[in-house]
């Protein structure tokens, strides 16, 4: 194997603790420097390629590690069943490469175990779509092998989305970012809001039926939606720069609407099978329970098998994604749309969204079929698996409920500081699944996690800035850095402002004082009557000892008194005992 020419690099702006396995350990010697280009902060550990050269070498029962900075040793013998995950696959391909008397860098170990690198294979200009949701987990299921093939050319692909709520949330998150996905390898994304199939409700990974919601409530959880869809999918950062990438936006109530019964069962239920909507997963688990299932839900995948079919016809969209739970529903609206061809009522060829046919249409459709008889379909389902932990449960809920992607409903800040609560078995999946980095600087991160120097939860922390940047923005995410660091432990270089404090107000204990209680009083006083500490004197004693914070700056004063000038915004103050405990006062004049 011939010898890589990157080699890892961990930047730091302080001493880093030792890694905590003792089975796993890498020369601290190792290679320091700065990344090639820069995270937001707080984050103060960053990776980039480096040209230079490494070897890994058999010495019997032990691994070397060898670069022309570094010597590290990984013992072959335990390493690797007593490796913490994510450093076992890691050290396991260490081993694997090492054995063979290959040469690589801990990085290359990595690409070596997974089978190749990002960048092993020529690239087009164009990335195929199905090999990039591949290679980052985002493709579980596909109708067809041949939509590899398809998917070399410019295409139409839509995900829906119902709106069961005023916003998404983070389990809803795969599919935008397939969206995203799309946009970036020079295909059409078209998201679909479901204002027709919500006022159905979906059976698929229910219990029980959903509770019909009124019109009012569609309307608003329409808007919520839509705002939230245009806001991430609009944004240029956010759509990559091969040509071709665009966006669209359909609700199905359009042409749902005026859609009597009698149509619906002329036009779809005719060329339904009962037999295959009852093999159904979904149907099938719901028949077997005590809740059963209605009609009306029984009938929801018609319902999205005829929304591929008008799109197939109208925008010649020939794709539909969705998550591993809509397979059911995905192949409804393929198999739907296969028997309305066969039937003739549907053209073989999707619909450019050009008026009427052309002459010789019909010879070119009959061409067409028979092209597709024996290269393939021309229409395509995609699944991705769902967002789960390691433990097998949900990523994005919590205890408080939901991981809203709406800022209204959920700040950028707590979005913020779920996402870097991510255990360390996960981070490297979900920087695969959820963030836009290129996959070899995710395999470095997963290499670096290992080694000697790495500073705990920098891999968190990454996931956590570029997963708000793409759901709030680059503004959303400075709010969510600025309360991170107006909440850290002895923090005193955050500026605060009203709108950093009333990002971290649900999070920190608040209180109201009247203005008579605050200003004019000593701190002591006012830490006191807002209880951050037990009486007056113990506030006192906590001044002398230097233990009491306003505003994130130390209170060196014993009778410092609070003046209006130290009011945020002119009505809030940050009390701090310690440098864990905060309390935000508002003064109310």
């Amino acid at each position: 194997m011939a010898a890589p020419s990157a080699m890892l690099r961990l930047s730091a702006s302080r001493a880093l603790p030792r890694f905590p396995h003792p089975k796993l350990r890498l020369d601290n010697r190792c290679a320091l420097s700065a990344p090639s280009h820069a995270y937001a902060q707080p984050c103060t550990s960053a990776l980039a390629p480096r040209s230079a050269t490494s070897a890994a070498t058999n010495r019997g029962a032990r691994i070397t590690l060898r670069t022309p900075q570094s010597a590290g040793i990984l013992s072959r013998s335990r390493a690797v069943r007593s490796a913490p995950w994510p450093c076992r696959r890691f050290a396991a391909a260490a081993a694997a490469a090492a054995a063979d008397g290959g040469a690589g860098s801990a990085a290359a170990a990595v690409a070596t175990e997974r089978g190749a690198s990002a960048g092993a294979k020529e690239r087009s200009s164009r990335p195929n779509l199905l090999d990039v949701l591949r290679e980052r987990g985002l493709a579980d299921t596909v109708t067809s092998e041949a939509f590899r093939e398809a998917s070399e050319h410019p295409l139409k692909i839509y995900v829906g989305f119902d709106p069961t709520a005023e916003s998404l949330h983070l389990g809803n998150l795969l599919g935008i970012i397939a969206l995203a996905w799309a946009q970036r390898c020079g295909h059409t994304a078209v998201a679909l809001l479901g204002g027709a199939t919500a006022r159905v409700g979906d059976p698929s990974g229910k219990s029980v039926e959903r509770p019909v919601m009124d019109e009012e409530t569609i309307a608003r959880n329409s808007r919520g939606i839509y705002k939230i869809l245009q806001d991430i999918l609009s944004r240029p950062e956010n759509q990559g720069s091969v040509a071709g990438g665009s966006l669209e936006l359909v609700n199905n109530y359009d042409w749902w609407k005026g859609v009597s019964l009698l149509e619906f069962l002329r036009d779809v239920g005719k060329h339904a099978r009962v037999g295959a909507m009852m093999a159904k997963e979904s149907v099938k688990k719901r028949l077997a329970s005590e809740e059963g299932i209605s009609y009306t839900e029984f009938t929801y995948q018609l319902l999205q098998g005829y929304d591929f079919v008008h799109l197939y016809k109208e925008k010649g969209i020939t794709v539909q994604m969705g998550g591993s739970d809509q397979w059911g529903n995905i192949t409804a609206g393929t198999d739907l749309l296969r028997r309305l061809q066969a039937a003739g009522i549907v053209p073989s060829k999707a619909s450019t969204g050009g008026e009427g046919q052309q002459e010789g249409q019909q010879e070119e459709q009959q061409e067409e079929e028979q092209q597709e008889q024996e290269q393939g379909p021309s229409v395509f389902g995609l699944t991705w698996p769902l967002l789960l932990r390691s433990d097998g449960s949900k990523f994005g809920k919590s205890e408080g409920g939901a991981i809203w992607l709406s800022a209204a409903m959920l700040s950028p800040y707590k979005f913020y500081q779920y996402l870097f609560a991510t255990p360390d078995a996960d981070v490297i999946k979900f920087l695969r699944m959820l963030t836009f980095l290129p996959v070899a600087e995710i395999d470095q991160w997963e290499a670096a996690m290992c080694q000697l120097g790495y500073e705990p939860n920098a891999a968190q922390k990454l996931l956590a800035q570029e997963v708000t940047r793409f759901v709030h923005g680059e503004e959303g995410l400075q709010e969510a850095l600025r309360a991170t660091q107006a909440l850290a432990p002895g923090s005193t270089a955050t500026r605060l402002d009203p709108a950093t404090l009333e990002a971290i107000a649900a999070d920190a204990p608040s209180t109201s004082l009247p203005w008579a209680a605050v200003i004019g009083r000593s701190v002591a006083d006012v830490a006191a009557a807002s209880r951050l500490v037990g009486s007056k004197g113990a506030a006192r004693r906590l001044v002398q000892q230097g233990g009491m914070y306003l505003n994130n700056e130390k209170v060196a004063e014993g009778e410092r008194v609070v003046g209006e000038q130290d009011l945020v915004g002119g009505s809030m103050l940050l009390l701090g005992s310690g440098k864990k405990n905060k309390m935000i006062v508002k003064v109310e004049r």
